[in-house]
């Protein structure tokens, strides 16, 4: 199985890192504005997309995030985890971010693209979370 990882360093405390990831204005503030929950599964709307991205929060604290892909779009994301590991950066000034997105097939076509996709969400996510600015990449 293929995955893709990303480490961030955030200038801003793990309350609000954690506020981003796991609170609607938080995931609208960086991600797309098309958010919405049904119980413990979060949806995710975008434009030109036949349907929402469904997510199934297994862990949301402030040590670690991790979303199951339950959904049947998009196809190569079923059963995929994501998973938000939040520690304190090494000068103690604000909250180290370990991403992982795991699961994918070896040699999943999508990949590359998923991955850039995600690089451009982490550098939203990380403006987001020290500004407070929204900024999303997605807009409905």
């Amino acid at each position: 199985m293929s995955e893709i990882t990303f480490r961030t360093d955030i200038g801003a405390d793990r309350a609000k890192v954690y506020e981003a990831l796991n609170t609607h204005d938080g995931l609208t503030g960086w991600w797309t504005t098309g958010v919405n929950r049904d119980g413990e599964v979060l949806l995710f709307d975008f434009p030109q997309i036949p349907e929402p991205f469904r997510l199934r929060r297994d862990r949301a604290d402030k040590e670690e995030i991790v979303w199951t892909s339950i959904g049947a779009f998009p196809p190569h994301w079923a059963g995929t985890v994501i998973t938000w590991q939040l520690t304190t950066t090494a000068d103690g000034s604000g909250t180290r971010v370990d991403f992982r997105h795991a699961g994918f097939a070896d040699g999943d076509p999508d990949l590359a693209h998923t991955a850039d996709t995600w690089d451009l969400l982490m550098d939203r996510f990380k403006k987001y979370a020290e500004s407070g600015t929204p900024q999303p990449f997605f807009t409905l």
